[in-house]
């Protein structure tokens, strides 16, 4: 599997780094009930589907909505705290429809 080039925010490009993606994804799952085993299948999961764009480039923020996605999936709490963190929540309703976001 070839992994893309992640295309920033600013326009500048970097290597997909599965060990930064995984790091992140573990600091939201920080203390939630949630297996190493299950933390790697969902990393792997999104190195794939970055892989299935086809292009060999990602946009950070569709390499974001590929681990909210994952997360929401995996754990309500783990989804908001990377939320807050990636969407830089800039008020407390931006806050409370993620959180909706997790329940729904």
């Amino acid at each position: 599997m070839r992994l893309p080039m992640v295309i920033k925010k600013d326009g500048s490009r970097q290597s997909f780094d599965t060990d930064k993606l995984r790091r992140g994804m573990a600091r939201a799952l920080e203390k939630r009930p949630v297996s190493a085993e299950a933390l790697e299948q969902a990393v792997q999961r999104i190195a794939q589907h970055a892989c299935d764009t086809g292009d060999g480039e990602i946009a950070v923020d569709a390499l974001g909505a590929l681990v909210m996605d994952e997360l929401r999936e995996m754990d309500g709490v783990a989804y908001v705290r990377f939320a807050s963190v990636y969407r830089d929540f800039k008020d407390v309703d931006a806050f409370l429809a993620a959180v909706k976001s997790a329940i729904d």
